[in-house]
């Protein structure tokens, strides 16, 4: 659990409270600092675009948001009584799909794991292939995919988890700009579905666009919309 008074004046309505939250890498003259002090509070229903080169620490973000890294300095809480990540479906970047399981073994895995019936799950994982169109695929490795197709797979692999935060790392960053389209229409569709949270981090101005906020990702620092610094424009208790 996060200490009292950590969580003691976050609204109610915050999934991920993220206050001047730093990551460096090493230590001594070889320490890369990954993300400078970032302030950021996602709530239900939010729509926000992280804009940023690569290299600029817009994947690091999101881990600390998903709880998979842990700041070296300030705080990533998760408002709630487990007071941890939950909820919380991460559409990777790279690949993430395990090569001995098929397309919609690999779609279902996370609700099988989290016990699920297996027919549920399969269900599920189904419906969220043809989301993403690409329900063709169930049948097949990872193997004998393209890297496109492997990432509407990872997609539809957190759609089909229904979680109330999505959080797409370059969703549309291996694909067309149709398919591209297609996937980010799939994102939002199942997030005004589930009244989730969506936060996609991409390079693309014509992605960030289709997102109601947009932020900057700039050598690791969060810059607010018109360039200032964005741990300014959302202090505590303040919306972000």
């Amino acid at each position: 659990m996060p200490p009292a008074d950590v969580l003691a004046d976050v609204p109610a309505d915050v999934l991920i409270d993220c206050q001047d939250a730093a990551l460096t890498f090493g230590r001594g003259p070889n320490a890369v600092v990954a993300v400078h002090g970032a302030r950021l509070r996602i709530r239900a229903g939010d729509r926000l675009a992280i804009v940023g080169p690569s290299g600029s620490g817009k994947s690091t973000l999101l881990h600390l948001l998903a709880g998979l890294e842990q700041p070296t300095s300030g705080t990533v809480t998760w408002p709630g009584p487990a007071g941890r990540p939950r909820d919380i479906g991460l559409v990777f970047q790279g690949d993430s799909l395990i090569p001995a399981l098929d397309v919609i073994e690999n779609t279902a895995l996370p609700l099988v794991l989290a016990g699920t019936p297996d027919d549920r799950a399969h269900e599920a994982a189904l419906a969220a292939l043809a989301l993403v169109d690409a329900a063709d695929l169930a049948d097949r490795l990872p193997e004998e995919i393209s890297g496109g197709q492997a990432q509407r797979v990872a997609a539809a692999r957190v759609l089909a988890q229904a979680p109330r935060v999505i959080l797409a790392d370059e969703p549309t960053g291996r694909l067309d700009h149709a398919t591209g389209g297609r996937v980010l229409d799939a994102l939002l569709t199942a997030a005004d579905a589930t009244g989730a949270a969506l936060v996609v981090t991409t390079h693309d101005p014509a992605v960030a666009a289709r997102l109601t906020v947009r932020r900057a990702m700039r050598d690791g620092r969060l810059t607010a919309p018109d360039g200032a610094d964005a741990d300014a424009a959302a202090r505590p208790g303040e919306p972000s």
